[in-house]
């Protein structure tokens, strides 16, 4: 095996059948961050060789997916580079090319068998417990008979010439360690299928090395892949890679991450109000350390200090609740001005405008269908942005995505309108002396028009438990579900100045008509 001297130059290639997930978006993170800490390079390359599953619209979710985690690339799509093109599909040409110097080489030989006789024969072998790979029966035929075969256009794959007198393939993966594969394991597999198409294992190897890729840093889930793909370099003659394999990322069933165990695609995850630094975060964590103890760090943190010999052999758990925790850290640390910028396009996503009236659905207690159009949100926010960063303090210690901070601030978006929640208002509107308590609350708060904040607010209301003889808490839960709808939202006074003196009246006027 000749090992690859020169720059570091990694890449992640991932395939366009369906969206950015949580495993490859890891593997993007580590090369991202080797090449950067390495001062190397770091190439994205599209596998879009999978006619029926690839499509460009998958193709730029990947792009976008990984542009939103802060991930750059020096090569690529968009980019360009010297080693271009970065898409599969355009580089056929390439690929039939080495073919031939494989044929000239006779390190290739076509294989007639057809698929129905190869499991034939595969079903033979496993039922009588022998070799079951393929055995090598075209191996051997002449020249000048699979010439005339393939003249007369019987359809064939073409086969790598595995040398049977190699020794076993061996390679330091630098997290396993020293593999070995027995050569007697491996055998002479298809590197162009018999429709013209090369599979992956050959193009891989053609790509990397024209590439010049010095690290391949890849799920372990190719580890079996990377004893054939050695073979093909050999074949190629070519300088050959270090392998980097990283253990699976499982669910918390201990199986591997799929959808049963909710979202598993980067823009899952941005859609559900998460932080692109906070993913990044806890994505990095999964199967590496910075020293052991340390949690939150930024993507500077991580390139400075990213290294191999820190990554993990086990697999990773995916944990949930974590994320939810680094990402409600971001949330704490950000400021309002920050949280503002991230709340809209969420505020869009819902028609959610100051001062709006909408229809709640049960489920989520959101708005069902939009109220205003992006513009006028966004228009307001500036208008507004004073009341918009007061709903900061309000959410920073609660919510742990930004999309959490909708549900429990949408009643301040409705204007005079309250959406209750039935138990709420059965316990408290419906209570023996809520009428009393509202109608007070009301009279308390109605001298405050022109000194309307929190401070006064407070003052005011707290004095009517003793006013009224009765506990705090009645009184106060009481107010909150008349102005908010529920018995559990965030700080009431905060709540009651941001809804300003009409919105707070009119709802109280309303909550009393119930409570009597």
């Amino acid at each position: 095996m000749t090992e690859m001297i020169q720059e570091v130059r990694v890449r992640f290639a991932p395939s366009p059948t369906g969206n950015l997930h949580i495993g490859g978006a890891r593997t993007a993170i580590y090369n991202w961050a080797f090449a950067r800490r390495n001062g190397g390079k770091f190439i994205l390359r599209i596998e879009d060789t999978d006619p029926e599953r690839s499509t460009s619209e998958n193709t730029a979710q990947i792009i976008r997916s990984l542009k939103w985690l802060g991930l750059d690339w020096d090569e690529g799509p968009e980019v360009g580079g010297e080693y271009g093109p970065y898409l599969q599909t355009e580089r056929f040409a390439t690929y039939g090319a080495a073919l031939e110097d494989l044929k000239a080489k006779d390190a290739v030989y076509p294989c007639f068998c057809t698929p129905e006789e190869l499991a034939e024969r595969r079903e033979a072998a496993m039922e009588a417990k022998t070799y079951s790979g393929y055995d090598r029966r075209c191996r051997d035929i002449s020249f000048e008979e699979a010439a005339a075969r393939i003249k007369a256009g019987e359809p064939h794959t073409w086969r790598l010439k595995i040398p049977l007198d190699r020794g076993d393939v061996t390679f330091n993966d630098l997290v396993f360690g020293a593999t070995s594969f027995p050569i007697t394991q491996l055998d002479d597999f298809i590197l162009v299928r018999s429709d013209g198409s090369p599979t992956y294992n050959y193009v891989v190897c053609l790509d990397d090395a024209l590439m010049k890729i010095s690290h391949v840093i890849r799920g372990d889930d190719h580890l079996s892949n990377t004893p054939k793909q050695i073979l093909v370099y050999e074949a190629l003659g070519m300088p050959t890679p270090r392998f980097a394999h990283l253990s699976m990322i499982l669910g918390p069933d201990g199986k591997r991450l799929s959808k049963r165990h909710g979202a598993t695609s980067v823009e899952a995850y941005k859609d559900e109000g998460y932080f692109a630094d906070a993913l990044l975060n806890y994505l990095a964590l999964l199967g590496w350390s910075l020293d052991g103890s340390t949690t939150l760090f930024d993507a500077q943190v991580l390139t400075d200090n990213f290294s191999l010999d820190r990554v993990s052999k086990n697999p990773a758990v995916f944990d949930e609740k974590k994320l939810e925790w680094i990402n409600a850290s971001r949330i704490k640390e950000m400021g309002a001005p920050a949280f503002v910028d991230a709340l809209v396009p969420h505020l869009c996503d819902y028609g959610l405008i100051r001062g709006g009236s909408t229809v709640y659905d049960n489920e989520l207690g959101l708005v069902d269908g939009k109220l205003a159009d992006t513009a006028s949100i966004k228009a307001d926010v500036e208008a507004n942005r004073a009341w918009y960063e007061a709903i900061y303090p309000l959410v920073a210690e609660r919510a742990r995505t930004i999309a959490e901070a909708i549900p429990m601030t949408s009643y301040l978006f409705s204007g005079d309108t309250v959406f209750y929640d039935e138990t709420s208002v059965s316990k408290c509107l419906k209570a023996e002396g809520a009428a009393v308590i509202l109608k007070n609350a009301e009279e308390a708060l109605s001298g405050l028009q022109q000194s309307w904040s929190t401070s006064s607010i407070e003052e005011e209301l707290r004095k009517l438990p003793e006013q009224l003889g009765v506990k705090p808490k009645v009184i106060f839960q009481a107010v909150r579900v008349a102005l908010c709808g529920n018995v559990v939202s965030p700080p009431l006074f905060e709540s009651i100045e941001l809804l300003g003196w009409e919105n707070t009246e009119a709802r109280l006027k309303k909550a009393i008509e119930i409570a009597n």
